[in-house]
C-alpha cells in the first residue's frame, strides 16, 4: 500500500471535487491500485490554510469548507498562506488548484516552483503556468526528482495529454484539431437553434459555462492556452501564446451560422496544431465543417479532439472540458500516472 499525502492548494469547485471522489471512492483505489491519497494540508483564500500530519478524511474537508472554513478542524498549524502550506507542509505532492492567469501564470507558478524546489511531485488543472512555463517547470521538476502531473489543463479529466503523449506515441501524430472550450461550443450550439451572439452569451452566462467577463472564452484565449500545451506536450514543439494567431467568435452572427446551416455546415472554434515542412504551429479560429466531420457532431459543452496519425488514421477523443467531478478526476489520474512512473 502507498500513501500519497497531499497538500491541496485551492479549494474551490475543483479541489471539492477532487474531496468527493476521494470521500466516495478512496477505497477502490487502496483495494485495487494499492494506492491511499491523504489530504495532510490545505489553502484557501476565503476558507483559510491548515496542516496535520496524519490529514484528515475527505469528507471531513467536505463539511468543514460547507460549513465556512477550516477553523473547527484540528491541525498541527493553522493561518498558512499558500507558501507557508506548500513549504512547511508533511507532503509526497502538492495539488495546485487556484485561479488560472493566462498573463502571467500567477499565484499558480510560484506555488508549483516552491513544490518542485522541495522536491514535491506537482499536479494541477492550472493551465495558466504550464501553457507559459512548461519548459522551466518540467526542467525544474527533472533537476529535482519530481514529477509533473498536468492531465487537467486541457478538456479537463478527458484524457487527451495521455492520448497523445503515451498511446498515440508511436502511431505519429501530425495534426490536431479540436474543440477545446465548452463556453464558445455551447454558445454555437444554441445559435444553431436561432439564437443571437447576445443571446446565446447571456444564456451561456446564465448556466454557469461563461464568466462575467466571457473574453477569454469567446476571444479565443482560453482555446489558445490549450493548444499551447497540447504542441508542447503531444507535438515537442517549445510553442508559446505569442505563437497563437487566434480569432474568436464574436464575428459570429445568426445569419452567418444559418447560412452554414444551409450549406449542411457547422461553425465551430477550432484549436489546430500541426507538423509542416517549417516546423509545428497553431491557430485557433472558427472553422465551418461539414456534418460528416466528427467534430461538427460535438455539441454543448464538451470537447473533443482529433489526432491525424501515420499509423492509425483519425482517432476522435470526446468528453467533458469542465465540471467538478470531471476536473477533480483529472487529479487522480495524475496521481495513478506518476505512482506508475508515467509523470
Amino acid at each position: 500500500m502507498s500513501t500519497v499525502r497531499i497538500a491541496v492548494i485551492g479549494f474551490g469547485t475543483v479541489g471539492r471535487g477532487f474531496a468527493e471522489i476521494l470521500a466516495r471512492y478512496g477505497e477502490g483505489l487502496r483495494q485495487r491500485y494499492g494506492i491511499e491519497p491523504v489530504i495532510t494540508a490545505v489553502s484557501d483564500l476565503r476558507l483559510g490554510g491548515v496542516r496535520r500530519s496524519e490529514g484528515w478524511p475527505a469528507d471531513t474537508l467536505l463539511r468543514a469548507a460547507e460549513a465556512g472554513g477550516f477553523d473547527g478542524l484540528e491541525a498541527d498549524a493553522r493561518g498558512l498562506d499558500a507558501l507557508a502550506t506548500i513549504r512547511e507542509a508533511d507532503a509526497d505532492a502538492v495539488a495546485e488548484l487556484s485561479f488560472t492567469d493566462l498573463r502571467t501564470g500567477q499565484p499558480a507558478l510560484d506555488h508549483m516552483r516552491a513544490a518542485l524546489e522541495r522536491g514535491l511531485d506537482v499536479i494541477t488543472t492550472n493551465k495558466g503556468p504550464v501553457a507559459l512555463h512548461f519548459a522551466e517547470l518540467t526542467s525544474l521538476a527533472a533537476s529535482r526528482g519530481a514529477a509533473l502531473g498536468i492531465e487537467g489543463t486541457v478538456m479537463s479529466g478527458t484524457p487527451v495529454l495521455g492520448l497523445g503523449r503515451d498511446q498515440l506515441a508511436g502511431a505519429v501524430v501530425h495534426r490536431i484539431q479540436g474543440i477545446l472550450n465548452g463556453t464558445t461550443n455551447y454558445m454555437l450550439t444554441r445559435m444553431e437553434g436561432g439564437l443571437g451572439f447576445d443571446e446565446a452569451l447571456a444564456e451561456a452566462q446564465r448556466e454557469g459555462y461563461a464568466e462575467a467577463d466571457p473574453s477569454g472564452d469567446v476571444d479565443g484565449v482560453d482555446a489558445a492556452g490549450k493548444a499551447v500545451i497540447l504542441a508542447n506536450v503531444v507535438m515537442g514543439a517549445p510553442l508559446t501564446m505569442a505563437d497563437v494567431p487566434r480569432r474568436g467568435i464574436r464575428e459570429l452572427d445568426a445569419a452567418a451560422v444559418r447560412a452554414a446551416l444551409d450549406a449542411g455546415e457547422r461553425w465551430r472554434l477550432l484549436a489546430t496544431i500541426e507538423r509542416g515542412a517549417e516546423g509545428v504551429t497553431a491557430r485557433v479560429a472558427p472553422e465551418r465543417l461539414p456534418e460528416s466531420h466528427p467534430l461538427a457532431q460535438v455539441r454543448g459543452a464538451t470537447n473533443a479532439a482529433t489526432f491525424a496519425t501515420e499509423l492509425l488514421g483519425d482517432v476522435t477523443l470526446i468528453g467533458p472540458g469542465a465540471g467538478r467531478l470531471a476536473t477533480g478526476y483529472a487529479l487522480v489520474e495524475d496521481l495513478l500516472a506518476l505512482r506508475h512512473g508515467r509523470g
